[in-house]
């Protein structure tokens, strides 16, 4: 006889993907690539190994990740690596590896891939989890923060889902937060016994952290408890409210959340989430925030970001969900079109509401939002291989009309300052090209 082989199971926390499911996970991360692409996203791939000293310094040695989750190891050079718990530390520490900063401007980066923490495993939460996420190094202008936010709401929309809630905080930075937590620390002294085993040591190690706990015997606790918008100092005040005002411009709905903080030591200033009311207690389908310092905390150059992290096996849940209710066919692909060109403050709210609704009819839209002359903003359109620029200057603001330069040709045409005209125009010129796809200018 012979003897019985036990078959060898997946590792507890771990799972495989199967058709069906895998045929939903590729078409969300299709459209996905498509409106990530269309802000001027390009796709970065880091290791899943990396040296344990990355998160340690950037995520914080007294987080939960750092001291109960992560998978680390020695290797035979007895050199500590990591499985990433997260990706925004590995994209930051290639930008400075690279020395990416060295070519100027923006870099704007999306990665979708594994993650590792030792976590305890529940509906949509696995110890080998799946991110997709983006970050925008070398600016700390709101309007970043408010078009990445825009882009997310977009991505949700064409995913078919209705139910979700942005939710909004600040968590301040280096010059303002450690008052904030002098304040806070006195009173978590005084309700400390009351609180959970983890809070009881996060109040001692990392009291930002109790903010974050989900122990609902907690919360009345933690509602009671000082909040961090009360402490910002001015210029973060006026960060936050110029997210809130862009918000508020592009349509996007928010709520204030005073005691929403993240959990990773390099967040400053701006943080969110989006919940789905179709995930239950486990609700947070992603989540993010700016980080300006966390560049030089891996010795690199000044680099402010900002970015967010999507939890892809929620969102599978989701929008299967929402697809059952409602089936969708899957979207077409799209490649960069045009570059939006302004010059004075005064246009700036207008090439932002243009590229919104460009981006919306599925045309890959770049803006920059440092001032800029015309001639550095031609040379900037050319160098990312724009099809067209629309210029947007005072003259252009008070005649009604926007400049839409053929950057191959030259030819410059006046069009109505209205973003269905400017689609029209674009389409038009592009279908021109014999071969074409009318929507994109790229050769079939």
């Amino acid at each position: 006889m012979p003897k019985h082989i036990e078959p060898i199971q997946s590792v507890k926390g771990t799972r495989d993907l199967l058709p069906p499911e895998t045929e939903l996970w590729q078409r969300v991360e299709e459209e996905a690539r498509r409106v990530f692409q269309a802000y001027g996203f390009r796709e970065i791939r880091t290791p899943i190994l990396e040296a344990t000293a990355l998160f340690a310094r950037s995520v914080g040695a007294d987080t939960d990740i750092v001291t109960k989750e992560m998978y680390t190891f020695q290797d035979r050079d007895e050199e500590s690596l990591t499985l990433r718990p997260e990706a925004t530390a590995s994209v930051v520490r290639a930008y400075i590896e690279h020395r990416l900063y060295h070519e100027g401007g923006l870099h704007k980066l999306y990665y979708l891939g594994p993650m590792f923490r030792r976590d305890r495993p529940q509906k949509g939460r696995y110890r080998q989890f799946y991110q997709m996420g983006a970050e925008v190094l070398g600016s700390d202008h709101p309007a970043i923060d408010v078009e990445t936010i825009e882009m997310l709401v977009l991505l949700l929309e064409r995913l078919a889902l209705q139910e979700f809630t942005l939710l909004l905080n600040s968590v301040g930075c280096p010059r303002c937060r450690p008052e904030y937590l002098k304040v806070l620390r006195r009173a978590l002294e005084e309700v400390r016994a009351n609180l959970c085993a983890d809070c009881q040591r996060r109040a001692v190690t990392n009291p930002l952290r109790v903010l974050d706990c989900k122990v609902e015997a907690d919360q009345p606790i933690i509602e009671r408890l000082p909040r961090m918008v009360d402490y910002l100092c001015m210029e973060c005040r006026q960060h936050l409210e110029a997210v809130k005002s862009g918000l508020q411009d592009s349509g996007v709905a928010y709520q204030d959340v005073p005691r929403l903080v993240r959990g990773l030591d390099y967040y400053t200033r701006t943080t969110f989430e989006i919940t789905s009311g179709a995930l239950g207690a486990q609700n947070a389908i992603l989540g993010g925030g700016r980080y300006d310092g966390l560049s030089e905390m891996l010795g690199g150059p000044p680099a402010p970001g900002f970015g967010f992290a999507i939890g892809e096996d929620r969102l599978a849940l989701a929008v299967k969900e929402a697809w059952e209710k409602q089936p969708i066919e899957a979207p077409r692909a799209r490649r960069p079109l045009a570059y939006i060109a302004w010059m004075g403050d005064a246009a700036l709210g207008a090439a932002a509401k243009l590229a919104r609704e460009l981006r919306r009819q599925n045309l890959s839209i770049e803006i920059s939002y440092q001032p800029n002359k015309l001639k550095r903003a031609l040379g900037t359109a050319s160098k990312i291989g724009a099809r067209f620029t629309v210029i947007i200057g005072e003259g252009e603001l008070a005649s009604g009309r926007y400049q839409v330069k053929d950057m191959g040709t030259g030819q410059q045409d006046e069009v109505e300052a209205d973003p269905g005209k400017v689609a029209a125009y674009l389409h038009e010129k592009t279908a021109k090209r014999e071969g074409s796809n009318p929507a994109t200018g790229e050769r079939t």
